[in-house]
């Protein structure tokens, strides 16, 4: 280990010292402050439940509450834990702090070999942490989904729980409430938070709010059809109970579900590291292909080797991207906060922001607005199309910047590879040992004091050859090596003096900008094309929402299509407009939103309603969902395997190509391609000493 590593190593400690200090100096502010005192009340309140690790998170939890960028994640955690674990603060804290925990466990030693490996690169070591963010809220992300699995699964054993208890007591509250006592399971809270909606003064009012809270759609469903039950009464169909079987039907939507979030973890499982791990390689792989071919320096410290590093890197951030999005499992998003409270519509309301971006947001009821609008409701977007201009014109921005900004360091490196690349009679294959190397830097040096000389100015070869054999340096050279030492003095200041940025660089960052302008676009492109591999399976969630609800007396088709308003996602714009113009006429709604859709399916369901309005009751409009049951079932199966299967593929694809163009872009061809050239070149030079 060389004594610069040890320094750091040093540096390190002492810095991972003074965070424990300081970490104990806000501890003990805080336990005089209101968090401490709220910790030690919810110990009081749970005290039969806690131990010392839930008294260490706690502690760790009001710790990364203060920390700034820690308490960036802290908040996005909390925003989806709540959702689960409903008015138990003790838990969500508890929770978030181990999630933290963990993910910070897993992600420091990762930055700590990063900046080992990149001491001597400071961009690389700021591109690779930035990485490592996004990384870790990933882990994190993939830790919550984990929790919003369980829940669900938690679920299928607490509605089998229920079937027994309405069994014994026949009333749907008194048997949500007393399987919602026997644990303190978080399924249990769910349970609770139901039943005293159920009996709360206003129940609808109450079960409306709810619906805005509730984990998954199958809470909402189970909550929905518990109301319906203790409103109108249950029905006895076939020697069935109607309540029952309806509880059945969601819990095979559930097993489903919960087989398909499992394949899909399996498939994805090391898709989104394996996407994002190329560019921990970089440097490692640079470092081996310059110490045992010496010749490949010239590409690796060069403009060239920069130029495919960023490529790689930006080609990796796009897939990671494009990854977690194929991932997508279904679990409890982020997606629920006020799409008029984020930080993009904070821009947009400054003046002069404003201004500038409503000179590229399209003017209404023109072709491209029409064009932008479809595409963000086929997307199924919670954003604003202010948040998503707001989102085009900053890419932009930040693409021109940085593509000037990275011309700027091309020439950069391109200058300080001159003046700091060895200058060997020619090339190795291999290291160059320590006296060819001091020999190498001190020929160096001796044209690095030439090259300040004549920076700017342009001389031609005979002038330099002229000024070198009046030097001391070349005061008992021969001919032959003024010669050559000249013509590379000459080289080397040519490729000095061109460096600077240039008016098609302009353009470049121009072309970069359009670039990055168009990427938020083409996100709701991709993202347009995943929501429609999963409209066959929210249709079939429809099938299953209508079948438990037209068996249920005083239901009509306006109920009906508030329901499916409620649970859809893909198609959830035309049917809110169809709720909406309903009492205009419901035919007419029926048929707006006929026109507006192009699936099948979804079409069918939509004739059915329309029958259910003028002509036949909504059970016969709908008879064949209930006779064809199992092969409607076996068709969802079957499609969840080949979304599954489809979404396997693309994702593979997507997530090996920064690997491939890794080994092949970055080392393969520039080993094959520049050996060649270089055992080319020095063959020709041996050959002229002969």
């Amino acid at each position: 280990m060389s004594e610069q590593i040890i320094y750091y190593l040093l540096a390190g400690v002492a810095g991972i010292l003074a965070i424990i200090v300081i970490a104990y100096f806000i501890i003990q502010k805080k336990m005089n402050k209101g968090d401490s005192k709220r910790i030690q009340a919810m110990r009081e309140k749970n005290k039969g439940s806690s131990n010392a690790s839930d008294v260490r998170y706690q502690k760790l939890y009001v710790i990364y509450k203060s920390i700034p960028l820690v308490n960036r994640y802290l908040k996005k955690l909390r925003r989806r834990l709540e959702i689960i674990n409903i008015e138990d603060e003790y838990l969500t804290r508890k929770q978030s702090a181990r999630i933290i925990t963990n993910a910070l466990i897993i992600i420091i030693p990762v930055i700590l070999i990063t900046i080992l490996l990149t001491k001597s690169n400071i961009l690389m070591m700021a591109i690779f942490i930035l990485f490592e963010a996004f990384l870790l809220e990933t882990i994190m992300s993939g830790m919550v989904d984990k929790i919003d699995t369980k829940l669900l699964k938690q679920q299928v054993e607490f509605f089998a729980d229920i079937r027994h208890a309405y069994h014994e007591y026949n009333m749907v509250e008194e048997a949500i409430y007393e399987v919602s006592q026997k644990d303190e399971l978080e399924v249990s809270r769910q349970g609770e938070k139901i039943y005293e909606i159920l009996i709360s003064d206003d129940p609808e009012m109450e079960l409306e709010k709810y619906y805005d809270i509730a984990p998954n759609s199958y809470l909402k469903e189970f909550a929905g059809i518990s109301y319906l039950t203790r409103e109108f009464g249950d029905r006895t169909i076939g020697e069935t109970s109607l309540y029952l079987k309806n509880l059945n039907n969601i819990t095979e939507e559930m097993q489903l579900e919960i087989l398909k979030r499992e394949k899909l973890d399996y498939v994805f499982q090391s898709l989104s590291f394996i996407s994002i791990a190329p560019v921990l390689f970089i440097e490692p792989l640079r470092s081996w292909a310059v110490s045992n071919f010496s010749f490949t320096s010239q590409f690796y410290d060069g403009k060239l080797g920069l130029i495919v590093q960023v490529l790689l890197i930006v080609l990796t951030f796009i897939c990671y991207l494009l990854t977690r999005k194929l991932k997508d499992s279904g679990a409890i998003k982020d997606d629920y906060k006020d799409p008029n409270k984020v930080w993009q519509m904070k821009l947009y309301n400054k003046a002069p922001v404003k201004k500038i971006v409503d000179l590229f947001i399209p003017k209404e009821k023109t072709k491209e607005y029409r064009k932008i609008t479809t595409l963000m409701k086929d997307a199924a977007t919670k954003q604003k199309i202010e948040t998503l201009y707001v989102n085009r014109v900053a890419v932009a921005i930040v693409s021109f910047i940085g593509a000037l900004l990275f011309c700027f360091a091309l020439h950069k490196v391109s200058v300080d590879y001159v003046y700091t690349e060895p200058t060997a009679d020619y090339d190795l294959l291999g290291q160059m040992s320590e006296a060819d190397e001091k020999k190498a830097m001190d020929k160096t040096e001796i044209h690095n004091h030439f090259l300040d000389m004549l920076k700017g100015k342009n001389p031609t070869v005979e002038q330099i050859q002229a000024l070198i054999s009046e030097s001391e340096y070349y005061e008992n050279a021969s001919e032959i090596d003024i010669e050559n030492d000249a013509q590379k003095i000459y080289d080397k200041l040519q490729i000095v003096n061109s460096e600077y940025l240039k008016w098609f660089e302009w353009i470049i960052a121009f072309v970069f900008a359009i670039i990055g302008y168009m990427g938020p676009y083409i996100m709701l492109v991709f993202q347009k094309i995943l929501r429609r591999l999963e409209m066959e399976n929210e249709v079939m969630q429809f099938q299953t929402i209508i079948l438990m609800l037209m068996k249920i007396e005083r239901v009509n088709v306006e109920m009906m299509l508030e329901w499916l308003e409620r649970y859809s996602n893909i198609f959830r714009e035309p049917i809110t407009k169809c709720v909406n113009n309903y009492e205009a006429g419901a035919w007419e709604a029926l048929e707006e939103l006929k026109d507006e859709i192009t699936f099948v399916q979804m079409i069918q369901i939509v004739e059915s309603l329309q029958a259910a309005v003028e002509r036949i009751p909504i059970q016969e409009a709908f008879d064949e969902l209930d006779n064809e049951r199992e092969y409607y079932q076996a068709k969802r199966k079957e499609s969840n395997e080949r979304l599954i299967s489809r979404k396997g593929l693309i994702g593979k694809a997507i997530g090996f190509a920064p690997m491939v163009c890794l080994f092949v872009g970055y080392l393969i061809v520039p080993l094959v391609v520049i050996g060649m050239l270089s055992m080319t070149q020095s063959f020709s030079t041996m050959s002229s000493y002969m």
